[in-house]
């Protein structure tokens, strides 16, 4: 699919409020509320939008400790390490990295207590690190499109 500047234009908007509507869209971009329905369904068809999602504020369901965690996996522990992982509601986002550690994940957890005991079931598939994050710098910036 060639994307042109109001496509640009149109994933802008869906990416800084998945909810806003067709007609709200179509008054900044210039073209009809229809012909924006019609250029996000086709997005969707091939898969330049993968879905929709709400943000959700994880204090405000009693997880007030964030963490970046890194793996370097022992020796045949990998496997068996990303299949387990996937079992784990503290893990919201994980991926397999290049360099010295094998995958980074970020957790969030209820506090110190819980961090600990995470960590404890992960000794045992490699060596752990682990940074706490104070703030959010940048979250779910808008991926920016050049123009086409």
């Amino acid at each position: 699919m060639k994307l042109d500047n109001i496509h640009a234009k149109i994933l802008n908007a869906l990416q800084s409020n998945a909810r806003i509507s067709n007609t709200q869209i179509a008054a900044s971009v210039g073209i009809s509320s229809a012909a924006v329905a019609e250029r996000i369904k086709k997005m969707e068809d091939c898969s330049v939008i993968s879905g929709y999602h709400a943000k959700v504020n994880p204090r405000m369901l009693g997880h007030g400790l964030r963490a970046l965690i890194t793996v370097r996996a022992f020796m045949g522990r990998l496997q068996p390490f990303l299949h387990k992982i996937k079992t784990y509601d503290e893990v919201v986002n994980c991926y397999r990295i290049t360099g010295n550690e094998n995958i980074v994940m970020e957790v969030f957890f209820k506090d110190q207590l819980h961090l600990e005991l995470f960590i404890d079931e992960l000794i045992s598939y490699g060596e752990t690190k682990t940074q706490i994050i104070l703030s959010d710098v940048i979250s779910h910036q808008p991926i920016k499109h050049r123009q086409f």
